[in-house]
């Protein structure tokens, strides 16, 4: 079954893509690491759901960022199940920035079957760039990873989950079929061209993520409120301000990589 294409499984089952970014055995205060054991938990569940007949939703694994503990902690974890994941990678960190992976990484995930995907150059909110930036957080990244590791990359993940019109369309004519947001959504088959994740924090239990995937009930939706609810925040306060409420409520600081300098607020 893990040979076959997304749309040959289970076609009728919608997709939700979970997003993670950092592991740490240890754990951390900083709601986007995920403790390692907790991680090995929720792949052993997602294979569980897979063999499921009853199954409201099909989970995927999603990785932002590129840090080392992709390869390190989740890639065993992810072969033991025979699970595959869609790595977004900051080209521009790449090879260049302690904790994150290098190029012989990348090829290691992609010689074990996982997938790769772009996730910028520099990690900048793409609402931000001119047009020049822009150039060079989607098609710099796009050809540094396909010369970089000699397959099609044709996913693009959103720093920040920011995007506006401008945006998509300077995706599209970068070559990225597949955009992937923040917006936590689940998804039918086959794709389109914007694909909804939920973000994993550190704090969602083996519990309510075993409830939100195998049960029917409005915790998506309700999500996807909060979401709406968040995204008006941000473009009433701007994203500066927003940021700095948003490094209080999610203790990020010590509890952060020490060379996490780019904005990657949700």
């Amino acid at each position: 079954m893990n040979h076959l294409s997304e749309q040959q499984v289970r076609p009728h089952i919608r997709r939700l893509h979970l997003l993670y970014h950092e592991l740490r055995p240890a754990g951390s205060r900083y709601s986007y690491v995920v403790e390692t054991g907790e991680f090995e938990k929720h792949i052993a569940l997602f294979a569980q759901i897979r063999e499921m007949s009853g199954a409201k939703l099909w989970p995927e694994v999603t990785f932002d960022d590129g840090h080392i503990s992709n390869v390190e902690f989740a890639l065993p974890v992810l072969q033991q199940h025979g699970t595959k994941a869609r790595f977004f990678i900051t080209a521009g960190w790449t090879g260049t920035r302690t904790d994150y992976m290098g190029w012989q990484n990348l090829r290691s995930l992609l010689d074990a079957g996982q997938m790769i995907g772009a996730h910028g150059w520099s990690h900048t909110l793409l609402t931000h760039c001119n047009e020049g930036e822009l150039q060079t957080e989607l098609r710099k990244a796009k050809v540094a990873l396909e010369d970089g590791l000699g397959v099609a990359i044709d996913s693009m993940s959103l720093p920040g989950g920011r995007y506006n019109r401008r945006v998509l369309a300077a995706c599209r004519e970068a070559g990225y079929v597949h955009i992937y947001s923040s917006i936590p959504k689940s998804e039918e088959l086959p794709l389109g061209e914007m694909v909804g994740r939920l973000n994993v924090r550190g704090d969602m239990n083996l519990e309510w993520i075993a409830n939100l995937l195998t049960q029917k009930n409005d915790v998506l939706v309700n999500l996807e409120r909060q979401y709406q609810m968040k995204a008006a925040a941000k473009a009433l306060l701007g994203d500066r301000l927003y940021e700095k409420v948003w490094a209080v409520l999610n203790r990020k600081g010590d509890e952060a990589t020490a060379n996490e300098d780019s904005p990657r607020y949700q």
